[in-house]
């Protein structure tokens, strides 16, 4: 992915997008989190947003929450139609492959997701939609 980065337009992920990169991908205390480079499915754009994840194995565990609004933020919803995506982590780049997570495996994920960030238990409660739990595999 070579083109122009469009960094998230709400003010405090830009904020956090940017303390990421001027601290060369120092994670905020008590958080581990990353940038997640997806492509614009309508619009062909890269797309950058600072997400909190926990691990499963080799993969980053994304919450695709939109702080439990009722519907699924744009990340999400470009990964969907575009699976190849690019990961920051710490002052590592990766390319990598997003898919949601099977009813099985975000069974399983959920409390190490809510005991991460216990904020996610609230927005599973603000909204009736599925919070999707999508898994992140870096692929070089």
């Amino acid at each position: 992915m070579t083109d122009t980065i469009h960094d998230n337009p709400t003010p405090w992920v830009a904020d956090h997008i940017r303390r990421f990169e001027e601290t060369g991908g120092r994670p905020r205390p008590g958080v581990a989190d990353l940038l997640l480079t997806t492509r614009g499915r309508r619009s062909g754009l890269l797309r950058r947003t600072a997400l909190a994840y926990v691990r499963d194995g080799d993969a980053y565990v994304l919450t695709a929450s939109n702080a439990g609004a009722d519907r699924h933020p744009a990340w999400y919803l470009n990964l969907l139609v575009t699976p190849e995506v690019t990961l920051q982590v710490g002052a590592a780049t990766l390319p990598a492959t997003a898919r949601p997570a099977t009813a099985a495996e975000s069974a399983r994920l959920w409390p190490a997701v809510v005991a991460a960030m216990p904020s996610y238990a609230d927005y599973r409660t603000a909204t009736t939609r599925e919070i999707p739990l999508v898994l992140v595999t870096p692929t070089g």
